[in-house]
């Protein structure tokens, strides 16, 4: 247990979204949080959402290596340790034909969504393996895109796919530590991220058609469970997704 009495987390991208209501439900389990994001605000905001659980709120760019140094140092100085990392922080490029995507473009989206992670993941091992009791678990978010792109997505797909890897390399490096690693890819939550579902987005075949959404909520219980479980046992990989959505089938 940590300086509070509590497990310990770590979420990234915590301002919004599915960041924000994993954090929140991680607290209300009797986690202490660290909130990493771009924006001091919204974490505040986060903050807020969480009532009196323990919170540390530490801007953050998961891109640069010294960012991401900080964000875990002051984690393990305020907590005295780490149990969970959820590898949440995201972003997408615009929708548009992959020949006018510009290399700026796509650079952010693989620093954002793979290399952020990475560099989090670095700094979890560097303390689960040091502290007593040993381990810890680090949640991915990969994304229905880990598995089907949708149309001009090239950027954020490459990265969901890679996402996958980095979570069997995770999993792999970590197991004579007690680390283990699993993914769970989100289709669909309602977030302001999604809200361009409930207007309609182009399918397959170039359609636009709306797609259905489900509550955020049953994002958070599910990552919820896949950090209850003990050391012994792993959730690997998980889909949540709203019932409805072309997936299954899609193409």
């Amino acid at each position: 247990m940590s300086k509070a009495g509590r497990k310990v987390a770590i979420v990234t991208g915590a301002g919004s979204g599915v960041g924000r209501s994993v954090a929140v439900a991680l607290a209300e389990a009797g986690y202490a949080v660290a909130l990493a994001g771009r924006r001091l605000e919204a974490l505040e905001e986060t903050v807020a959402a969480m009532g009196d659980a323990p919170s540390l709120a530490v801007p953050t760019d998961v891109t640069d290596p010294e960012s991401v140094r900080v964000l875990f140092a002051a984690t393990v100085e305020k907590f005295g340790r780490l149990d969970l990392l959820f590898n949440n922080a995201g972003t997408g490029a615009p929708a548009i034909p992959l020949e006018d995507l510009t290399f700026a473009q796509w650079q952010q989206v693989v620093s954002t969504n793979l290399t952020g992670p990475f560099l989090c993941t670095q700094e979890a091992f560097r303390v689960m393996k040091a502290q007593e009791p040993r381990g810890g678990r680090i949640i991915n978010n990969g994304s229905i895109s880990a598995t089907a792109p949708r149309p001009f997505s090239s950027p954020y797909t490459s990265t969901k796919h890679a996402i996958t890897g980095l979570t069997k390399s995770t999993s792999l490096d970590g197991r004579a530590y007690d680390i283990a690693c699993g993914q769970i890819d989100i289709g669909n939550a309602d977030t302001p991220m999604a809200q361009k579902m409930k207007a309609g987005v182009p399918q397959a075949d170039l359609s636009i058609k709306v797609e259905p959404v489900m509550d955020v909520a049953h994002v958070a219980s599910a990552v919820v469970y896949m950090a209850s479980l003990p050391l012994e046992a792993n959730v690997q990989f998980m889909t949540v997704m709203a019932t409805k959505m072309p997936f299954i089938g899609r193409g």
